[in-house]
């Protein structure tokens, strides 16, 4: 009897735990956490709220700054690979549409990671983002390329990354392109609404 117990307890103490499901980020330096804190940039902040709520869940951030859609796209076969995400992130394109950037390839470039993802059985959210008015029509096409993207693909879309904080030049750094870290909670709660239907 003894013996058994043993062996039960041997068991279940030898089980791993069940590893969290991932929530990859694939995104640039607004992802990144640009000029703060690593642990103050929204994709943090994210993952404390995942725990808060007792969600399996957590994130692997693997966003860089100056990040286009081309090399998002060259970095997502092996980070499917690596981590097997339940759910993908992806944040990317305005470095794109600042340098003025063919929108066909960018199109193409988020279609494949989008495709590619899928292909794993990972679900998809998309994050757009907009342009300065200065650059004209590039600009409307470039906005309206992401959610084309979303409803072909048919998944969610996050409109405007920044639309919480766009209208607040207190939330910005000196450059006004990235936001403090009294900006990240609010881009959590704008990222929240798109992703929180696929934790379920």
């Amino acid at each position: 009897m003894r013996f058994a117990l043993f062996l039960c307890a041997l068991l279940f103490t030898a089980l791993p735990a069940l590893a969290a499901k991932t929530i990859l980020i694939m995104g640039d330096s607004l992802s990144a956490g640009y000029g703060i804190r690593p642990e103050q940039a929204w994709p943090s902040l994210l993952n404390a709220r995942l725990a808060e709520k007792r969600l399996d869940y957590s994130v692997t951030n693997l966003s860089i700054s100056g990040e286009t859609t081309a090399g998002g796209r060259s970095r997502l076969g092996p980070a499917l690979k690596a981590y097997q995400p339940a759910i993908v992130v992806i944040a990317l394109g305005a470095n794109d549409g600042l340098r003025g950037l063919p929108l066909v390839q960018m199109r193409d470039n988020l279609n494949a990671m989008i495709s590619a993802s899928k292909a794993t059985g990972a679900r998809v959210v998309m994050a757009g983002m907009r342009l300065p008015p200065n650059y004209g029509p590039y600009a409307m096409d470039f906005f309206g390329s992401f959610k084309t993207i979303a409803q072909q693909q048919k998944i969610p879309l996050i409109d405007f990354l920044l639309e919480p904080v766009i209208a607040r030049p207190q939330l910005f750094q000196a450059d006004n392109l990235h936001p403090l870290a009294e900006a990240q909670p609010l881009l959590v709660d704008h990222v929240w609404p798109a992703l929180a239907p696929l934790l379920k």
